[in-house]
């Protein structure tokens, strides 16, 4: 038995996978595509809080080294600024999702994952012990816990009985990864008109990502073809650009619904599984990276025995607002994206909004996630939000002290915290006095450095102290999070 099956081997299956081994878990990846590499990229770009998450695991050089920084993002094709972000990523970095598989992937195989290929999920049964899992293939497998990150059409959703609310598509779009003969200037070019929406991107050398929109056009069945394409975008555009060669073709709509819960015994649901929307802004590969990373370590935590299940229900309680806040903005950003009057002054007043600093700081940081904050306390601005990657005394940065992926305790005052016995083995207490006295954060702006803070594996601060030598609450936030000593087993 598993102890974790993972159903998908997209990157928050992948990712999830990556953060279970790391933590000493035995980890099966059920995929039900025979290959291991695709040519299907819906999603082009990794956000800045995608990259801190890898960042923080030591893994973030291979995916720098393949992408393309690009310090700008949109909210319904208005431009938005990111280089002013208080990050060490302050763009988006431009790597087509095939690529961020197969890095994810690797990194899995060094970790010891194994992945089942031509291995579809058609059956599921849990009790008390774990999970059985039907394959098409008509063999078995169990596990103690499963993970949908299957998709959209999540057949471990569909399975264990969760619902999937949320709203019906109003348009189509159709996507072609296509070489043109006639290419418009520049690696970005995007255009409304009356007829619909259409933009070229250049990802790679010798061809290009084209997309075209059509409001009140609802999807046909079948798979696309070039013609339908090709008969689209001149319709929109006047032209096709001499659109030839496809490499892969498809169609999505603004449908958008989320898991009416994350976790149901122990199946449990992870990115587009849990949830789905019209990807404006590139945000849904980010956001299921990052439900991942949350899930993660709370899923090894449980396994080992240092935290009681009710600690899974956390995720739900973090993750479903910020894939309900993904949601609403992507339906807001439709909306803006139509083409009449009304809306043509509403996006004039917005595009002036945005070019206000701080609306574009807002909405930069909203897309990019670097704003997220569980509602963990009120002690300090930094409780329940991503901590900056600071620069530490001796060269260190903070991230580096993530690794590991365990709970850190960083203490930066005067006077040394003490880490409570009965939790000094599950925390790595790091000093670091000498810290710049302020601190940069998204939207908030400069905050005060802490004296000390319990920093979660995920990466967000649990606790924090003002004062020199002050652990009022670092008892309790231990305990929100890990079992005393004495009630392991």
């Amino acid at each position: 038995m598993a102890d974790v099956l993972i159903a998908g081997a997209g990157p928050t299956g992948l990712m999830l996978g990556c953060e279970l081994a790391l933590a000493g878990a035995d980890v099966l990846i059920l995929e039900r595509r025979a290959g291991a590499t695709t040519t299907e990229s819906r999603a082009g770009g990794l956000h800045a809080r995608t990259l801190e998450v890898l960042d923080q695991r030591g893994m973030v050089e291979p995916f720098l080294a393949e992408g393309r920084p690009l310090q700008v993002a949109h909210f319904s094709g208005l431009w938005l600024r990111l280089e002013n972000l208080p990050t060490r990523y302050p763009h988006l970095l431009a790597l087509l999702q095939s690529h961020v598989e197969r890095l994810l992937a690797e990194h899995a195989a060094s970790l010891g994952v194994t992945i089942r290929r031509n291995a579809e999920v058609t059956g599921l049964h849990q009790d008390h012990d774990g999970v059985t899992v039907t394959l098409a293939d008509g063999g078995t497998v169990t596990g103690r816990y499963l993970v949908g990150c299957d998709g959209g059409r999540s057949a471990v959703r569909r399975l264990a009985g969760i619902g999937y609310s949320g709203t019906d598509a109003t348009l189509t779009s159709l996507l072609g990864d296509v070489e043109l003969a006639d290419p418009p200037a520049g690696n970005v070019f995007q255009h409304r008109t009356d007829r619909g929406d259409y933009s070229v991107l250049g990802f790679e050398a010798g061809w290009y990502r084209v997309m075209t929109t059509q409001t009140g056009v609802l999807a046909q069945d079948g798979p696309v073809t070039l013609d339908q394409l090709r008969t689209t975008l001149t319709e929109i555009a006047g032209t096709d650009f001499g659109l030839h060669s496809p490499r892969w073709l498809s169609r999505y709509g603004d449908a958008a619904r989320q898991a009416d819960r994350y976790r149901l015994g122990r199946v449990l649901l992870a990115g587009d599984a849990a949830h789905i929307h019209y990807p404006a802004g590139g945000q849904g590969l980010n956001t299921g990276v990052q439900d991942a990373v949350n899930l993660g370590w709370k899923l090894a935590a449980v396994l080992r025995g240092d935290a009681t299940e009710a600690l899974l229900d956390t995720y739900h309680d973090e993750r479903h607002p910020i894939g309900a806040r993904v949601l609403d903005n992507t339906r807001a950003q439709v909306a803006l994206g139509r083409y009449d009057a009304q809306t043509e002054a509403l996006r004039a007043t917005v595009a002036g909004l945005i070019a206000q600093p701080a609306a574009n700081e807002q909405l930069a940081a909203m897309i990019t996630a670097l704003d997220v904050a569980y509602p963990l306390g009120d002690e300090h601005p930094l409780v329940g939000r991503r901590l900056p990657d600071v620069d530490l005394p001796g060269g260190r940065r903070a991230y580096q002290l993530l690794h590991s992926g365990r709970p850190v305790l960083l203490d930066l005052g005067a006077t040394p915290v003490a880490v409570p016995t009965d939790w000094a083995d599950a925390v790595d207490h790091v000093p670091a006095h000498g810290t710049a006295a302020t601190w940069q954060l998204p939207v908030l702006g400069a905050v005060p450095a802490p004296a000390a803070a319990l920093v979660r594996p995920d990466g967000h601060v649990a606790w924090a102290s003002g004062t020199d030598g002050d652990t009022a609450g670092l008892a309790d936030a231990l305990s929100r999070w890990v079992r005393p000593l004495a009630a392991r087993v």
